[in-house]
């Protein structure tokens, strides 16, 4: 058996993490100035449903949202990795 198929490739949760949270955060940011640049074609009021606490536009709610949109990024890491890790592991016993 090749070395490959022992040892099948894990994801680094760490690294994951970080970058799905910034992208999150990112993208959060540039829908933030979207709205803010475009308000007739503005969708802060989804925010509300996907950010608790989140209220159209103030600095702490601002900084809340941003918060959030980081944590939903680790969130789906430590799932998806998790998961992702397991059943590689599973897969070649």
């Amino acid at each position: 058996m090749e070395e490959n198929q022992k040892n099948p490739p894990r994801i680094k949760i760490t690294a994951l993490g970080k970058s799905l949270g910034l992208f999150l955060a990112i993208t959060y940011v540039l829908c933030i100035l979207f709205d803010l640049l475009l308000p007739e074609f503005a969708m802060h009021e989804g925010w509300h449903v996907f950010l608790p606490g989140f209220k159209w536009l103030t600095f702490e709610s601002f900084l809340l949202g941003l918060a959030e949109s980081y944590a939903y990024g680790w969130y789906a890491a430590l799932l998806w990795g998790v998961l992702y890790n397991y059943y590689t592991r599973v897969k070649h016993m």
